[in-house]
């Protein structure tokens, strides 16, 4: 497990955590693959997708974020190959986290939830609209592909809320940019 996310991360990969031991022995936390359903620690499954080139996408509630240790909560997220969080809301810090570690905080429209859409995590993920010119609060679409071939484009906002903000995010966070700055000025 990655350090300091052990109180949130069952929220990240949606119906595919295994949140309580159940009859099958299952540890808490273990995570199900929608590819093999094999049932693995999560850390073990995000390993297996990253070295797969697999770019991992959270599908959250609202108030993402809320109880956690922040700074941690959003370095465990980056570490584990999560390139965006999609929610119905963020709360504020860990919104800003997020950025600072260069995953993308998209927010569904009012109205609109997992629940809603009816996803259960076999689905695959695009985010439409996102290139060098982001703005600040800027819409996008999540392109949802469904294991059946269905394919549904469903209205996001990009939680990027300040210019500076879409600075460190296509730095790939606050370090790697305040160390190109460092490096600029030599």
């Amino acid at each position: 497990m990655v350090p300091g996310v052990e109180g949130g991360v069952t929220r990240y990969f949606g119906s595919r955590i295994r949140e309580n031991a159940d009859a099958t022995g299952e540890k808490p936390g273990a995570f199900t693959s929608a590819a093999t359903e094999e049932v693995m620690p999560i850390y073990d499954a995000s390993m297996k997708y990253q070295a797969a080139k697999v770019p991992l996408v959270v599908l959250a509630g609202q108030e993402y974020g809320t109880g956690s240790s922040r700074d941690w909560a959003a370095k465990g997220t980056n570490l584990l190959g999560v390139k965006a969080v999609v929610a119905q809301s963020f709360e504020r810090i860990h919104r800003s986290n997020l950025v600072g570690m260069g995953v993308l905080p998209l927010q569904f429209k009012d109205g609109t939830t997992v629940q809603s859409l009816k996803l259960d995590c076999t689905e695959t993920y695009d985010i439409v609209g996102l290139d060098a010119n982001l703005k600040p609060q800027q819409d996008l679409a999540l392109r949802i592909t469904r294991q059946g071939g269905g394919v549904e484009e469903v209205p996001v906002r990009c939680r990027i809320d300040t210019p500076i903000e879409i600075d460190y995010y296509q730095h790939g966070g606050i370090l790697p940019f305040v160390l190109r700055q460092l490096l600029a000025k030599v």
